[in-house]
């Protein structure tokens, strides 16, 4: 990917956020079981990325490759799969503004820990002033938005 494209990219991710929790919710409204709905959507994105592989299967990972991987590393979709199922069940309770208010935040301070303390071997960028006070606005942002 052309490094140009790497910021909107990952802006349009965040603005897709958006319109997929609230999608969810109306999927799980209409399926009415939240469990089912959950199999509907992760079903998709399972048929969406096999057909990406088959049409670009290279590279593939070398005996190495997965002999280095850490054990927790192939459960980052489960630990997503928290996420849109509380997509699929609270975003029409608390509405949509709410809802990622709450994800984006608890996300960034999470974020903000990863990089301190360089946990699943990121690289460390010490929290400063500046990055404490980035989050604080964040959580006074959440805030305003739950409040009025």
């Amino acid at each position: 990917m052309n490094a140009g494209w790497v910021i909107p990219f990952i802006i349009l991710g965040g603005a897709l956020q958006s319109c997929g929790a609230a999608m969810n919710g109306q999927l799980n409204k209409s399926i009415v079981n939240p469990w089912l709905a959950s199999a509907i959507s992760f079903a998709l994105i399972t048929f969406f990325f096999t057909g990406a592989f088959l049409i670009m299967p290279r590279p593939l990972p070398t005996a190495k490759d997965i002999a280095s991987m850490p054990w927790w590393a192939a459960i980052g979709g489960l630990v997503g799969a928290v996420q849109v199922y509380a997509g699929l069940t609270l975003v029409t309770k608390v509405g949509t503004g709410l809802f990622v208010g709450f994800t984006v935040t608890a996300a960034l301070i999470m974020s903000l820990a990863i990089d301190h303390f360089g946990w699943f071997r990121m690289d460390q960028h010490p929290l400063n002033l500046w990055r404490f006070l980035g989050g604080l606005l964040l959580i006074a942002g959440v805030t305003l938005i739950a409040k009025f």
